[in-house]
């Protein structure tokens, strides 16, 4: 079950991460687009353990 919440986590950190990298586009803000590069960066993570505990049965 960690797997799946891992990777639901993950993902919708990556989804936030990239809309946040495109409003500091928009707004010429690059505050903001670093920030949404570090929440994606988070996401990619969350999606990588949620592999990693599939692959061992969640026994981390």
């Amino acid at each position: 079950m960690g797997q799946l919440k891992d990777t639901i986590k993950g993902l919708g950190n990556e989804i936030a991460g990239n809309a946040k990298q495109v409003a500091g586009d928009v707004r010429n803000d690059p505050a903001q687009k670093a920030e949404g590069k570090v929440q994606e960066k988070k996401g990619e993570l969350q999606q990588g353990l949620g592999k990693v505990k599939g692959a061992l049965g969640d026994r981390i």
